[in-house]
């Protein structure tokens, strides 16, 4: 099995031991991204809605790097420090990726790293040739 590591310098770089992603047999397997802004590495200001424009706005990035869209996005695992904000992510979430509807995971978890609302990972199935 090849593994190849994925980076895009419009999205935050990892802050520790691991990859912003990796394509791994026709599959791209994201790290989780959270609401950091990728020039300045500070998490961005605002409610659940503007960070988790961010994190998709990075995922999106990271997605570029490796040939890929929100189309070939199989599945995403939403991360949120609470269920609350449900509603808020979930109307970005619509709007960022359009007509894609990847299966989905969304849980609440007791923390985040930096105290962000929303962390979000995914899953792609890239394009061939």
């Amino acid at each position: 099995m090849s593994l190849e590591t994925i980076h895009s310098d419009h999205a935050p770089k990892a802050i520790g031991p691991y990859a912003q992603a990796v394509r791994a047999n026709g599959f791209l397997f994201t790290a989780g991204q959270i609401p950091l802004d990728p020039e300045t590495m500070h998490v961005v200001s605002g409610g659940v809605a503007e960070q988790t424009t961010q994190v998709l706005a990075n995922l999106t990035a990271v997605l570029a790097a490796a040939g890929a869209t929100w189309a070939h996005v199989v599945k995403t695992t939403v991360f949120l420090r609470s269920m609350e904000d449900f509603a808020a992510m979930n109307e970005v979430y619509a709007t960022v990726l359009g007509e894609a509807r990847p299966a989905r995971s969304t849980v609440a978890v007791a923390g985040l790293p930096r105290d962000v609302r929303v962390e979000i990972e995914l899953v792609a199935a890239l394009p061939t040739g």
